[in-house]
């Protein structure tokens, strides 16, 4: 009998030490720190992308710019850094992103918009990640009438409805605004293509001449 109240107090510690154990591993709020990292599985896709914003970066472009994800800073069109616990991250589990490109095509209407290369990865914050870009985009490459448009968002790729609606038509400078129809879309930059106004002056339609009978016009005396 006399050893009865110490088996009773070794499985109260034992209890008690299982329940914080259990606590550290899970049942904590969503976004809360969990064992030095943050638990995302609860997240909805717009808080995906929140948390990816931070992450993402566009340096500007070189001549040695890379076509493949094992691009150096330097020559990547794309980069997402590491996060570290101050700056959001890392993730318990990582998530899904998607970085793509499409290639803009200047016309006298507007933009032609054609996707051309989507690159799939999973991050959880720890790993820098360098994506360059695909063959015949990059800066030496690139036309006159060409440009770019490259954005990173979680998730699946984006469906039909999601893209743009209307991209109008891009001055020289990065500075035109691209709506995309969702919230996903962590990051994204436009280049636009260098001459877009000489570009849509040319694919002008060209006057049609007058209807000639033999070798003078119809309107000849």
């Amino acid at each position: 009998m006399s050893r009865t109240p110490l088996a009773h107090g070794s499985l109260t510690s034992l209890v008690a030490a299982l329940a914080l154990l259990t606590a550290g591993c899970s049942g904590t709020a969503d976004g809360a720190e969990a064992a030095g990292c943050r638990e995302s599985d609860r997240w909805s896709a717009k808080e995906r992308a929140q948390w990816l914003r931070p992450s993402v970066s566009f340096p500007e472009p070189t001549a040695d710019e890379g076509r493949d994800e094992s691009a150096s800073d330097e020559a990547a069109a794309v980069v997402i850094r590491p996060r570290d616990s101050e700056d959001g991250g890392p993730l318990c589990e990582p998530v899904t992103v998607q970085v793509e490109f499409w290639e803009l095509t200047a016309t006298p209407t507007g933009t032609d918009l054609t996707s051309v290369q989507r690159y799939q990865l999973a991050t959880d914050g720890t790993e820098k990640r360098a994506i360059g870009f695909p063959p015949g985009l990059s800066a030496t490459e690139r036309g006159a009438c060409t440009g770019v448009l490259m954005a990173a968002y979680p998730g699946a790729r984006l469906a039909e409805a999601e893209l743009p609606a209307d991209i109008a038509q891009p001055t020289s400078a990065p500075t035109a605004d691209v709506e995309f129809s969702t919230d996903r879309i962590s990051a994204y930059k436009l280049l636009p293509p260098s001459d877009p106004d000489q570009c849509a002056m040319d694919r002008q339609p060209t006057a049609v001449p007058p209807a000639t009978s033999g070798p003078w016009p119809s309107y000849h005396p």
